[in-house]
């Protein structure tokens, strides 16, 4: 059985966090002189900007725990879903001893923080179809490797990690096991923070960036056990999620019939996407997808990559990642935006210049 506290730093487990007095305080009270700020109120132009921010964002876990079926217990809130990911290989991973693992092509920021902190990666690339093979996974880890990261729906290939091998691998995964679903909203599939309760080792990601529109807020969410969102919490900046921020999501989070449109415009418009692309020579492949974006494959990506730019319209050159050669990654964007995709495409396809 999985226990959190076989996993955590030691020097972790009995760190006493940043307390501010209103952490400690229960009740009502009408003059606050704890904080040292600036009781007269803001130059930013609002009076709330003065005072700092409820450090564990009890409004929005209440509506987020709502929406998603989840505890707020269960729910750590962080400065987009990066900050997670640094505090999760920070919480577990000893620097220049422990490694985690990753199933490239993946999303860049999992080695990254795994770098940051001098701890090693492994790597078990995705099979030709961009799925986990599960016992080379099982072959790969020692009992240094802390950490299995999944992407589902995977970035940049666009597609969901079968259902069985994810399983398998969480009930396997002597660690803990991150999905990564950034994307959830843009499939019908369900998100795997349904099953917390189920496994202790799972912690779930999940991002307001992408289909809720507020990548420009930066508030990302991991859903885990109560046992790890209290040492999320524990080793946490006091004070990660602003005032404006909080008060915005919260706002937002009530409006989850304006969601649904803005996804239905989305997914339409990526099917659209993917029936043109589909029907453009100069498109060697193009991949089913489970995102908000398509992954294609070309001739030559560099040589289209540059065309698109010279006509102002900017995507992803993804070439440079295991089993994605000359591949881009291309956001579905508004109507009128994929409209100008696609002429700048059939007028270089009409070129023969890739």
């Amino acid at each position: 059985m999985f226990t959190i506290d076989n996993f955590i730093r030691p020097h972790l487990k009995s760190l006493k966090p940043y307390s501010s007095a209103r952490d400690e305080f229960e009740g009502e009270a009408s003059v606050f002189l704890d904080a040292n700020e600036n009781n007269l109120g803001s130059l930013a132009g609002g009076v709330d900007y003065n005072r700092y921010p409820d450090p564990y964002q009890k409004t929005i876990k209440e509506k987020l725990a709502k929406l998603k079926g989840v505890k707020p217990e269960q729910i750590f809130i962080g400065n987009g879903s990066d900050e997670a990911i640094d505090l999760l290989v920070r919480l577990v991973c000893e620097p220049g001893q422990d490694e985690v693992l990753l199933l490239p092509p993946t999303y860049g920021m999992y080695e990254v923080s795994a770098n940051i902190h001098n701890v090693g990666i492994q790597r078990v690339p995705l099979d030709e179809r961009f799925q986990p093979v599960f016992q080379k996974i099982a072959e790969k880890q020692t009992e240094r490797t802390k950490i299995l990261f999944l992407c589902s729906p995977n970035n940049p290939t666009g597609n969901v990690l079968e259902h069985a091998t994810v399983e398998n691998l969480i009930q396997t995964f002597n660690g803990l096991v991150v999905v990564d679903e950034a994307y959830i909203d843009f499939t019908d599939q369900p998100s795997w923070s349904t099953r917390l309760d189920e496994f202790p080792n799972l912690v779930v990601l999940q991002t307001l960036s992408k289909a809720w529109g507020m990548a420009g807020l930066r508030l990302g969410m991991a859903f885990a056990s109560p046992e790890i969102i209290g040492y999320l919490n524990k080793i946490k900046p006091p004070y990660n999620i602003n005032v404006v921020t909080q008060g915005l999501v919260s706002d937002a989070l009530d409006k989850t019939a304006q969601l649904q449109d803005m996804l239905q415009v989305i997914m339409d418009e990526r099917t659209r996407l993917l029936q043109a692309f589909e029907a453009l020579p100069l498109m060697e492949k193009v991949y089913p997808s489970d995102a908000n974006f398509v992954l294609v494959q070309v001739p030559n990506a560099n040589e289209l990559y540059s065309f698109l730019l010279e006509r102002g319209v900017v995507v992803r050159n993804r070439s440079n990642q295991p089993g994605c050669a000359n591949c881009l990654r291309i956001t579905v964007g508004t109507p009128a935006e994929n409209d100008n995709l696609l002429e700048a495409l059939h007028s270089i396809a009409a070129t023969q210049k890739v």
